[in-house]
């Protein structure tokens, strides 16, 4: 009798032991799947001011998808995400408004590419500031010209010292909205 006992608590331990090193496992495997996606997939990204309301908000959290971009072209209306130059780890947030080879200008508050009014749904207030886009800019091969959805309100390509972005500067296409909480998902 005492043999079975001893058995029976043998078998048990063994069954409780495979779990938990099962549990180990899995955990193990969720953990370097969670590490891969958030250090090779995506970047997290802070928005920082207003320039992208009301899409974004200042003290959103998003995750860019860094990989996308490296088998299809940038499109127009993206949300991107780029090292800003003039400050050390710092990324804007901007909407892709010109195209590589694209001529952009800012004209009575309204933005043309190649001589046509852009239509669009964001952005919708008159531009008070065309900046250097108050003259014609002819786009690069791998140039694209960037604005913020608050556009009153927004350091963009309109500025010398964000200028047009280049291809090998963006870091990804704006993927999903992690903060806050309430407001998670993907971002149209």
């Amino acid at each position: 009798m005492a043999a079975r006992r001893n058995k029976r608590r043998k078998s048990v331990g063994m069954r409780i032991l495979k779990k938990v090193v099962n549990f180990g496992l899995c955990l193990l495997i969720i953990l370097g799947i969670v590490y891969i996606i958030v250090n090779f997939v995506t970047h997290r990204t802070m928005v920082h001011g207003s320039s992208m309301e009301a899409t974004l908000s200042d003290g959103d959290n998003i995750m860019t998808d860094t990989i996308s971009y490296r088998f299809k072209e940038p499109e127009r209306f993206d949300i991107i995400s780029f090292p800003y130059e003039n400050e050390e780890h710092a990324y804007l947030i901007k909407r892709i408004i010109g195209l590589p080879g694209e001529k952009v200008q800012i004209n009575a508050g309204k933005i043309y590419i190649n001589d046509e009014e852009l239509v669009e749904s964001y952005g919708l207030e008159v531009i008070q500031l065309g900046g250097v886009a108050e003259m014609p800019i002819l786009l690069g091969d791998d140039e694209y010209f960037v604005m913020g959805d608050n556009r009153n309100d927004s350091i963009d390509s309109r500025f010398e010292e964000v200028g047009n972005v280049k291809k090998s500067s963006i870091i990804g296409k704006a993927w999903i909205q992690i903060w806050p909480l309430i407001d998670f998902g993907v971002i149209q």
